[in-house]
């Protein structure tokens, strides 16, 4: 239940965005412009699965309120340097139907602003420019919407009390949080953690790896000629492959070739078969995918029951870098 409005203090005031590299969809907002509008400030990243797990809500929030002059604020700030590519990030806000202004902040100073730590974030501004709520993570969306309209009304606004009712699919689909048994794994040495290829992390070498007879749940393991650098592992000739034992109804890869570089094929496997009903949107079911820049992958969807499953994917092509697995 919503608490009583009473209960929702000024927090702060809205910085400025003097500090975003770019922006999309609009030119640049200022909190003098913004002002007498509701707001809502969300942070994201386009290749978190959290955010990308919360973007329908926002951007349905921004489509119904639209009228009632809620001022949607997106601010993309980087986890990875390549999602700070302007054309990375143009492309991969056209293809998510992100129609509202998006802050490029490349410099994390609108982060730094906000005094933020958190993908997702989303911050509730009333019309005097005054933050009076904040909310870090998934969920809590029909609370968060319900803010949304007491700050409307107290800026005069007439708005009913019927909230969006959705079903996201694909990538944007809530997670199987009661299947869900592997954590984000990342394969760059800085933060890997289950690397089990024979002798262990090489530093930023170019060695030939291979995997064990067999992975525990949440191991992982390269094969081929591969460079592992403090945040990505570079595959720079074909041939190439990542197993992963993982528990999870979905499974993702933060991957791709860098800016400039051709498309990489790829073959994906579970327990060494295709994957067929259990493929993700990005693969056929005989497994097929071309990863043709870098953002995040959905590889595996399964349906149930879920269990323990050997994923393997192997690399036609060179030039892919990989970053993360995420889970859902």
């Amino acid at each position: 239940m919503l608490r009583h409005r009473n209960e929702f203090p000024v927090e702060g005031h809205l910085p400025a965005f003097d500090g975003a590299t770019a922006w999309l969809n609009a030119a640049p907002l200022t909190p003098e412009r913004l002002r007498g509008r509701v707001v809502l400030v969300s942070f994201g990243t386009y290749t978190c699965i959290n955010w990308l797990r919360s973007l329908p809500y926002v951007r349905s929030w921004a489509d119904k309120y639209a009228r009632h002059a809620l001022a949607v604020v997106g601010v993309q700030t980087p986890e990875f340097e390549f999602e700070g590519n302007r054309q990375n990030v143009g492309r991969a806000i056209k293809e998510m139907d992100v129609r509202y202004p998006v802050a490029v902040d490349n410099d994390y100073a609108v982060w730094r602003a906000f005094d933020n730590h958190y993908w997702p974030a989303l911050y509730f501004v009333d019309a005097e420019a005054r933050i009076r709520h904040h909310h870090f993570g998934e969920g809590e969306y029909e609370e968060s919407e319900m803010v949304l309209q007491m700050l409307l009304r107290e800026a005069g606004a007439e708005v009913d009390q019927g909230l969006v009712r959705l079903a996201p699919d694909g990538v944007e689909a809530a997670a199987d949080w009661a299947s869900l048994g592997s954590p984000e794994s990342y394969l760059g040495y800085q933060r890997a953690v289950g690397f089990t290829s024979p002798g262990g992390v090489v530093p930023d070498e170019r060695v030939a790896y291979s995997a064990p007879a067999q992975l525990r749940p949440n191991q992982w393991a390269l094969v081929g000629q591969w460079r592992i650098g403090p945040v990505p592992a570079l595959l720079d000739e074909p041939g190439g492959s990542i197993s992963y034992q993982f528990h999870a109804r979905d499974l993702h890869l933060v991957m791709g070739p860098p800016t400039g570089r051709p498309p990489v094929r790829f073959r994906v496997r579970l327990n060494g078969q295709p994957p067929g009903r259990a493929r993700g949107v990005d693969v056929d079911e005989q497994g097929n995918g071309t990863a043709d820049y870098q953002r995040m992958y959905q590889l595996v969807r399964q349906p149930p029951p879920i269990g323990d499953r050997l994923f393997q994917i192997d690399f036609l092509d060179p030039g892919v870098e990989a970053f993360a697995f995420t889970f859902g």
